[in-house]
């Protein structure tokens, strides 16, 4: 069977080239007014109040405040707005460690800007992070902050750890991939057959390609599931209207860097660099070996994206004792699974108190 996603074909995907970037940035324009009709609707982002700390080319740093209790600093994955962490009152993982007293930031990535294509690995998972990191702790009397990424934000930041540990007290890493190597998610093993190559000379890349590509590597995650968990969230209001929120949040493109979108694509998931140990950054090469800081991985068994395949090896291939991996089943009115982490009411209730200990327990 062909399948299909959207706009695009496998073999159309494939065959990738200039010529489709004028339809790929109108697709971005429809998306994001299809998720302005929901937000009209009463289904847009509740976030609450934040000061920018700080900025740099390719992001700025919000502070949301919070008690006397330790630092987190918030890395989301740079493909879409990160309100996915504060969504609603009642499902944010930025209100709750408030609740909890933390000093709670977050590392917000910034739509390129025509000519700022030849960003990647280096700006984003090493000079963005460790600005942030620096800037808090000066706010913060020289605290150091524990990094939560979600995601890709979350592979960032363990690469951000391996340069930086003496800077940061451990990481948190919620559905995030570290180890590429066929086989060890579907998604992964699909993206690599269909995903375009020879990014880097592109300036800018339109979201909706990463959208549809996604869509096309794993239908079951990025299209039936959804619509099935729009069904069984049918007679559960609550559950509704998160899932229709996580849907206003998926139409939100954002574009991305041309030599980041090929790094990604080609350092990690074809050449699976990270868990090798050669990923080049900063004039070197990191891996599981050079990442000696405290470190919890949150797995969800149901998400296709970043299974436990994709996180156990690298954990295994660590140095020392303090890393440990959460399985979590998922759950249903959450749209994505790859989201349930963010935006679940078991994961809130039953994962997050756990997260919470183990940061309180290694201050």
């Amino acid at each position: 069977m062909n399948r299909t996603a959207g706009l695009f074909t496998e073999e159309r995907v494939a065959q990738f080239g200039h010529e489709l970037m004028p339809m790929l940035k109108v697709a971005d324009s429809l998306r994001r007014a299809q998720g302005k009709a929901l937000e009209a609707l009463g289904f847009g982002p509740d976030e609450c109040g934040y000061r920018v700390l700080a900025t740099g080319p390719h992001w700025r740093l919000r502070a949301y405040g919070g008690g006397r209790g330790a630092a987190v600093l918030m890395v989301p994955a740079p493909i879409k707005r990160p309100y996915i962490w504060d969504l609603a009152p009642s499902v944010s993982a930025v209100r709750l460690c408030l609740r909890q007293g933390l000093r709670v930031y977050l590392l917000e990535w910034l739509p390129p800007q025509p000519g700022q294509g030849n960003a990647g690995l280096d700006d984003y998972a090493d000079q963005a992070i460790v600005a942030a990191v620096a800037t808090i702790a000066g706010e913060a009397g020289g605290e150091r902050p524990f990094l939560i990424g979600h995601s890709l934000g979350g592979t960032f930041a363990a690469i951000a750890g391996a340069l930086e540990p003496q800077s940061l007290h451990g990481l948190v890493l919620l559905g995030s991939p570290l180890c590429f190597r066929p086989g060890s998610s579907p998604f992964r093993d699909s993206l690599v057959a269909i995903a375009p190559s020879a990014l880097s000379d592109v300036d800018i890349v339109p979201g909706s390609l990463l959208s549809q590509i996604s869509a096309l590597a794993a239908p079951d995650s990025f299209i039936w599931s959804r619509m099935r968990d729009a069904a069984l969230s049918v007679a559960d209001p609550h559950g509704l209207d998160i899932q229709t929120r996580v849907e206003r949040w998926a139409l939100d493109e954002v574009p991305l860097p041309g030599r980041l979108v090929d790094q990604i694509l080609g350092w990690l998931y074809r050449e699976d660099r990270l868990c090798r140990g050669v990923l080049p950054v900063r004039g070197g090469t990191v891996g599981p070996s050079s990442l000696r800081l405290p470190t919890l991985a949150v797995v969800n068994t149901a998400d296709e994206v970043a299974p436990p395949d994709s996180v156990r090896p690298f954990i295994e291939a660590m140095p020392g004792r303090d890393a440990r991996v959460i399985e979590y089943a998922g759950e249903t009115g959450v749209g994505l699974q790859h989201l349930a982490i963010l935006a679940g009411r078991n994961a809130y209730a039953r994962v997050w108190p756990e997260m919470l200990t183990w940061l309180s327990d290694r201050r």
